[in-house]
This record gives structure tokens, sequence and C-alpha cells, in this order.
């Protein structure tokens, strides 16, 4: 039997901890390894080679095509806006600033940038209330709920070209609406809802209502959807009213989507295209009001062999857009974006 001085053989074997020696090293194990713990630190202190090696896969392939086919293109624009170009051969007519002294002194170019800024702001007057009405509708428990969203969205989803060219042959002088009036009885309201300056921007307006109206709602439900249904009952229970409760608890909740789609339309509104181009053609367009930045550029650079004009009225687009982007970043989204800084001061 042994005595309560003798140790056994299987404590005696087994290694130390610090406690054990009083707080001193710890002895290797018989293998002569260190601890798999110790080794794991030691490795997270290299050089850290894995995560930026995994970091850069992932981000290499975005960011070769965002150079690629953003800030390439922008740089070669600028390039070819100092230089009277015809799109053949070297660029050597050097001609510095007078491209941008001719576009900033252009009354067309003034014209298509009014144009832009007043689709801009009808885009926000005319789509936000609409869009913020059929979400709040949209959200409650309604028959045949999914199937008036999916009507609401196809206008959407539809091409550019083949809304332009149905919307031209609707309203043209002969077209299916003035057809339509007539027939009622309602040939007063008969137009040329084409080509009458006074009337063109306001049907550019609609056609424009009509085909991204969905986008709002859909973005509206989103966030609608992320606003929980238990501050509403609270309110509710309190005696607030539905109104009441949309406006002190829905709409200051939704206001970040809010803001979001406001910036997404002033920008899509600044480079307007495809559906002018479309509707109103080369020369049509600057007859009848509806001339934007994008158009001006494609008439008065490509399609007259100026493509050095061009690039320069390009580079005036950019930079509007960019300015207006940045004036909205730090003066709408910076709370937005602050609150969801994480880690370090915002």
């Amino acid at each position: 039997m042994a005595s309560a001085r003798e140790t056994p053989q299987f404590i005696a074997d087994a290694p130390r901890t610090p406690e054990a020696d009083g707080g001193g090293a710890q002895p290797l194990p018989p293998s002569g390894r260190p601890p798999a713990g110790r080794r794991a630190g030691r490795a997270s202190r290299g050089t850290g080679l894995g995560p930026r090696l995994e970091l850069a896969i992932l981000i290499g392939p975005a960011l070769v095509v965002f150079v690629a086919f953003v800030i390439f293109p922008v740089v070669l624009a600028a390039y070819y806006g100092f230089f009277s170009w015809t799109g053949f051969g070297p660029a050597v007519d050097f001609v510095g600033l007078r491209n941008y002294v001719v576009i900033l002194t252009d009354p067309a170019f003034h014209e298509a940038l009014g144009h832009n800024v007043f689709i801009a702001v009808m885009s926000l007057v005319l789509q936000g209330p609409v869009a913020l009405g059929l979400a709040l509708l949209l959200n409650r428990k309604l028959r045949y709920q999914s199937v008036i969203r999916v009507l609401i969205f196809v206008p959407y989803v539809i091409s550019e070209v083949v809304v332009g060219i149905g919307w031209s042959l609707m309203l043209q002088s002969n077209g299916a609406l003035n057809g339509l009036l007539n027939r009622f009885g309602l040939g007063a309201l008969a137009s040329d809802w084409l080509s009458d300056p006074a009337v063109a921007i306001w049907t550019l307006m609609v056609i424009i209502t009509w085909k991204y109206i969905g986008f709002a709602v859909i973005l509206f439900l989103a966030g609608l959807q992320g606003i929980p249904d238990e501050l509403s009952e609270a309110a509710a229970i309190d005696g607030a009213s539905y109104w009441q409760i949309q406006r002190h608890i829905v709409l200051p909740l939704l206001g970040p989507t809010i803001r979001i789609w406001a910036f997404l339309s002033i920008i899509g509104s600044l480079q307007l295209f495809d559906l002018v181009w479309i509707i109103w053609g080369q020369y049509i367009a600057s007859t009848a009001g509806t001339s934007t930045m994008a158009t001006y550029m494609v008439a008065n650079g490509r399609n007259a062999g100026s493509y050095g004009y061009g690039s320069a009225v390009a580079v005036v687009m950019f930079l509007i857009s960019l300015a207006v982007a940045l004036l909205y970043q730090r003066f709408l989204l910076r709370r937005d974006t602050a609150g969801a800084i994480t880690g370090g001061k915002a």
C-alpha cells in the first residue's frame, strides 16, 4: 500500500499547468511539441498572407471590371476632351479647354441641363407620393395582393425600347389616344402629345412615372417590411389613429429608404437618354423641348463626327453627377451611413 507522500505514476506523468507551478512557465509535453493553442497564437501573429490573399481573390475581379469599365473610360474621355478628334486615327489636334468653353456657353446645353433638372424634381414630386401611397396600401392585407404587386412592377422590367416604341405609337397625332378621345366625344382634349413643346415635357414625365414607379413601390415595400408591427400596435393601443401612426412612426422609420430612392431617382434623371432618344429622336427632341444632356452629347458628338466634343460633354455630365452625389451624401445620407459604421470613431 502506497504512503500518503507517494505520487501516483499517472499524475506524475501529466503535464504541469502554470497554476500548479506557482505561475511559472509551462513545461513541454512528452512529445516535445508546443500545445495547439500556443501554435495557433504564433500563426495568428504571422504575416497574414492568408486573409489578404483571400481578400484579393474576392475583390480582384470586381475591381478589375470597375477600373476597366468605369475609371478607364472616364480618364480616356477626359483625355479626348482636350482634342478636336473625329474618332479616326490618333488625337493630335489639341484644343485645350475650348470644347468645355463651348459647352458651358451653348444655349442648347443649358436647355438640356434645365430639362434634366426639371425631370429630376418632378420625378420626386410625382413618383414619391404615389409610390408611397401604393406601398402603404399594398402593405395591408388585400385580396390578390401579389397580383397587384406584379402588375405595378411589370413596367419597370419592360425594355425601354418596347416602352418607347409603344408610347410613341399611341401618342402620335393620329394615334390610339387621340382616336379614343374623339370616339368618346372628347376631341377637344386631343393634342400633339409628342411635338408640342408645351405638352411634350409633361408627356415625358407621365411615361417616366409609369415606367419607374414600380421600382419605388417595391423599394418602399421592402422598407415597410423592416418596421416592427409592435410599434404600430402599441401606438394604436395608446389611441393613435391610422394617419398618426403613419406620420409619426412609419414615415420616420422609412426615411432611409426614401432617401436612397430619391438619390437613385436624381442620378437616373441626370443621365436619362434611352426613352427620349427612342420616342423623339435626334432632332425632334430639341425642337419638342425634351432634350437632355445625354441626347445633346450623342447628337453633337458621335452623330456630328466630333468625338472630342462628345467626350467633353460626357466629362461635364460625370462631374455634375459626381457633385450632386457628393452633396447628397454629405447633407442627406450622412446620418444614415454614420449609423452603419462599426468600430472606431464615426
